[in-house]
């Protein structure tokens, strides 16, 4: 994709989205009238998986890329307490330092995707492995200590699952993408909740039990409770200047704002900010919106919020 290179300037955030917007490539071409510079910055230090620019990378708070490291379409990245960097790619997860020494790896069989994983206690990582259509729990020396079979019409690996976690109580949520539900399985792989929703790319679990999903295709965002009323959402066309996409992963911060993956591919790269946050009342308070740097975003984590990722205590 051809796109114009963007330095960096300091001006109010609402002209900067206004001139990342103009800034946008239209069919894969850059706008000859376009500007040439923008503020493309969350003011938060965070991890990313670019899947578009096969890469996973950690970004300062000026949004400059400070390390990164290649990865087939990656989907799901964290910063691990060591300060390692735990990720997703193709066709399997890697945990790596920040001298890029690989310290654990799992490979799954041609034709399986992973799109999710998670570190857990122990030094364990879950990993949503499609194909099979299993969650397997795997230890530091590559057994699989823990499998769960997941129900699924979907015969396809790549339509099978998006975003998975597991909870704290033991239980697994499991977005289905082509079957259009966030499944609750329990750890035998019963299921014990369905949230239907077109698209369901995944859900994030809150403190107080609601849970927050992302939508794909399906340009939603949206907060269900425990009875499966809708309490809180964004819809396309909500957030000026921030259409709505293809809603991929997210991170709950614990001031209620929400980092939100505006993957742009089918059909919108380069149209609209990467990744941007979001107050509970619906306030764009910073985007990243660079395709010089980055591809398309499926995944974020913000580096330095509270909290330990082993013991489910980060919310996305």
């Amino acid at each position: 994709m051809n796109v114009t290179s963007t330095r960096w300037i300091a001006v109010p955030l609402a002209a900067a989205v206004g001139l990342a917007l103009a800034h946008a490539a239209v069919a894969g071409k850059p706008d000859p009238q376009a500007p040439k510079a923008a503020v493309l910055t969350l003011g938060k230090a965070f991890a990313c998986a670019d899947y578009g620019g096969n890469k996973v990378c950690l970004v300062d708070a000026t949004g400059k890329i400070t390390w990164q490291m290649p990865a087939q379409q990656p989907q799901d990245v964290w910063v691990l307490p060591s300060g390692h960097i735990l990720f997703t790619h193709l066709r399997g997860a890697k945990e790596v330092t920040r001298d890029k020494h690989v310290v654990w790896e799992y490979t799954t069989a041609a034709g399986n995707e992973i799109h999710a994983c998670q570190p857990l206690p122990g030094g364990k990582v879950m990993i949503a492995e499609s194909g099979p259509m299993r969650i397997i729990e795997v230890d530091r020396e590559g057994t699989i200590t823990k499998e769960v079979r997941l129900t699924t019409t979907c015969q396809r690996a790549h339509g099978q699952m998006r975003r998975a976690r597991k909870l704290a109580d033991g239980n697994y949520l499991v977005g289905q993408y082509s079957d259009a539900v966030v499944r609750e399985y329990d750890p035998t792989g019963k299921i014990v909740r369905e949230i239907p929703h077109k698209n369901a790319f995944g859900g994030i679990r809150l403190p107080d039990g609601n849970t927050l999903l992302s939508t794909g295709d399906a340009h939603r965002i949206v907060e269900i409770d425990q009875v499966g009323n809708a309490v809180w959402e964004i819809r396309e066309n909500d957030l000026p200047r921030n259409p709505l996409r293809f809603i991929a992963g997210m991170h709950r911060l614990p001031n209620g704002n929400t980092v939100v993956c505006n993957w742009g591919g089918h059909g919108h790269v380069g149209k609209q900010p990467q990744i941007f946050e979001v107050t509970p009342q619906k306030k764009v308070v910073g985007v990243i919106y660079d395709y010089g740097q980055f591809g398309t975003i499926s995944a974020v984590s913000i580096i330095g919020v509270e909290g330990d990722p082993t013991k489910f205590e980060i919310l996305r």
